[in-house]
Order: C-alpha cells, then sequence, then structure tokens
C-alpha cells in the first residue's frame, strides 16, 4: 500500500504529518504499541512503511539492512525487549540518516545518546546500554514480530512521536479485515 493509499483511507489525517494522538482519533484500527519508547534523535517524529529485523543482542543484520536505500521506510528493530546491550548507536544512526530512512524503532536499546540527539533521524528504544552488540550474524529480516501484545508485519506503516508508536495494518485501513 502507498502512503497515499493509506492517507487516503485515514479520514483527514495527513499521516507523515499528523500526530500519533491524531491518527488513534481518526482511525479505529490503529495499534499502540504498549512499551515505554523514548525519543532519542535528533528528530522528534518519523512516520513510513515498516521494515522489520527481529534479532537478541547482535545488530549485523541492522547494519547490513541501514547500508541500503531506506525510501522513507522505518526500521522496526525487535530486540526482544532486551537491554543488555545497544542495536543503535551514532555511526549506525548516521548511516540511516545518509541511505535514507525515515527513522529508527528499538525494542531494547541504543547507545551514544547525545551523539544521536545530534543526529537528523529520529530514534525510538526502551532505553539506552553503553555495551555494543556481539555480531554473530543472527538475526531475521522482514519476519512478523511481536512488540509487547501487538503483531507487526512487514505490511503495516509506523508513526513515532513523544506520544508513542502507532502501527496502522494496510488490511485493516482498508477494510479487508474481519
Amino acid at each position: 500500500m502507498t502512503l497515499h493509499q493509506l492517507e487516503s483511507t485515514t479520514s483527514h489525517v495527513h499521516l507523515p504529518a499528523a500526530a500519533t494522538a491524531d491518527i488513534c482519533d481518526a482511525n479505529p484500527a490503529a495499534r499502540v504499541l504498549l512499551s515505554w519508547f523514548r525519543s532519542f534523535g535528533g528528530k522528534s517524529r518519523c512516520a513510513g512503511p515498516v521494515e522489520i529485523v527481529s534479532t537478541l543482542d547482535d545488530n549485523s543484520l541492522v547494519k547490513a539492512v541501514l547500508q541500503e536505500p531506506g525510501a522513507g521506510r522505518v526500521l522496526l528493530i525487535d530486540n526482544q525487549g532486551s537491554c543488555t546491550c545497544a542495536m543503535l548507536g551514532g555511526g549506525l544512526a548516521q548511516l540511516a540518516v545518509d541511505n535514507g530512512w525515515a527513522g529508527v524503532v528499538v525494542n531494547g536499546a541504543v547507545r551514544d545518546s547525545a551523539e544521536l540527539k545530534e543526529t537528523p533521524l529520529a530514534v525510538f528504544a526502551l532505553a539506552t546500554s553503553p555495551r555494543r552488540s556481539i555480531n554473530r550474524s543472527i538475526g531475521k529480516r522482514g519476519l512478523p514480530v511481536r512488540v509487547g501484545s501487538e503483531r507487526i508485519t512487514q505490511d503495516d506503516f509506523l508513526v513515532a512521536d513523544a506520544d508513542g508508536v502507532v502501527v496502522l495494518a494496510s488490511r485493516a485501513v482498508m477494510g479487508e479485515l474481519k
């Protein structure tokens, strides 16, 4: 689903500019990720199609994905809520900016928080950890994940701001879910 198609089914809300609260008000199918995501990036919000990486304390696949053109997508890193080590730091955040990613949401930790604040990228995570990840080349890409009680797929559209992280399922927005 394109951004234009999604916006046309979401009432009067222009998704890239809309606050998560307005999206929830305008769209009953919006799902809120019930975790304590905090903003760490130099931009305070992001919106875009979801790209998913699932892993556990290994960010080697994260780096590989961020080396690709982002085309306005939001990378969701599902580190299963682990804050043992960081999945994103200043170097990878700059790589995301250089390659056109709209933002990164980490179900886990980030590091280099002072550097992240200076990077023109929206970054949301649960916490910080000064420890870097161990690169073992594990992880999966593009598979559905659960963050809290919500299932997120590659077909979803994600919006994040100071009020939270909201996911819109393309099928739900189009009225295809029963």
